[in-house]
């Protein structure tokens, strides 16, 4: 779909940052990102990671043009940004976090209305198109209003393809939105990337990126702490994680002490973690030290370490440092 009106750059990166900063000088002097350098592909999903303050929202305001970097280079689908202003913001749209869209407005007048704004030859509007990708074809006379939080969240990624952007920054798209919802939204961003659209993802759940991204950076207190690919990422922790339910919260000084020597134990009412490296611990060990306690266990799980203890871990390693 980009294909037709963007020529992919020769060095295959839709966002290339080099050396970015930006400082606020109200009164304190306070570094938002702090020499920041990142590459994101052409046609991913790429998730941009950190805990609240981190400086997720300056660096996808910078890539947006709505605040000017202090220092450093940015180039937006091989166009720098202060040699190419204009277009480089043309080759974004962004879907904000607040449902931004007129009420007294139809699905098909928001995306005609946008289309005029971003100066589309009318020959060349794409509201048909972007209805029916995003299966709103049924809505497009219906007033916004009274659209479902679903629908009005799928008409914001419309409004945001509108220009024929290459890139789309999704800023937590799926923020207040139930678990089967999120889950259709999830794969309309599927669809979208297959279209050949590379997709900015900022969230904070944690499920979401690993669902959807196959690249990940992890930004923190203004500098990039992680920059991988997923797998690369979750496989930095060999961790395995047991779970145990037990009938009753009864768990004495010896029953702990045994449950120490497989690995680090977390307990919460009547169900024990047990995080371990299986390189070492292996489930005969378990087996043979969890019949040594006195224990009744109700249900046994097992389950990899997933993106969110690693996130947990990054972080709080930084903070040490």
């Amino acid at each position: 779909m980009t294909e037709k009106y963007w020529e992919v750059p020769h060095n295959q990166l839709a966002l290339q940052i080099e050396k970015l900063s930006k400082i606020y000088n109200n009164k304190v002097k306070n570094i938002a990102l702090d020499d920041i350098s990142l590459n994101i592909p052409v046609g991913s999903i790429f998730g941009l990671l950190g805990p609240n303050g981190a400086g997720k929202s300056t660096l996808i305001n910078i890539i947006s043009g709505a605040v000017i970097k202090t220092s450093g280079k940015v180039c937006i689908w091989g166009l720098d940004i202060d040699k190419y202003r204009k277009q480089s913001k043309l080759a974004v749209g962004v879907v904000p976090q607040e449902l931004n869209i007129d009420a007294f407005f139809t699905p098909k007048e928001t995306l005609n209305l946008h289309s005029g704004m971003f100066n589309v030859p009318k020959n060349k509007w794409r509201t048909n198109e972007l209805l029916e990708l995003m299966n709103l074809t049924h809505e497009a006379e219906t007033y916004s209003r009274n659209l479902s939080g679903g629908m009005r969240r799928r008409l914001l990624v419309a409004k945001a393809m509108v220009h024929s952007p290459p890139i789309v920054i999704l800023d937590e798209p799926t923020a207040g939105v139930d678990v089967e919802l999120r889950q259709k939204l999830w794969s309309y961003f599927k669809k979208l990337n297959k279209l050949g659209v590379t997709i900015i993802l900022t969230t904070h759940y944690l499920e979401e990126a690993e669902f959807l991204c196959d690249h990940i950076a992890i930004i923190n207190k203004g500098k990039i702490i992680a920059n991988e690919t997923k797998k690369s990422l979750l496989s930095q922790s060999n961790q395995k994680v047991i779970i145990i339910t037990l009938t009753n919260n009864k768990i004495t000084e010896k029953d702990k002490s045994y449950i120490n020597n497989i690995g680090n134990v977390k307990i919460h009412k009547n169900k024990l973690k047990i995080y371990l490296d299986p390189k070492y611990t292996s489930m005969n060990k378990i087996i043979e030290t969890l019949y040594k306690t006195d224990l009744k266990i109700l249900d046994l799980s097992t389950k990899s370490v997933r993106l969110e203890e690693v996130f947990v871990n990054l972080i709080k390693d930084n903070l040490i440092k």
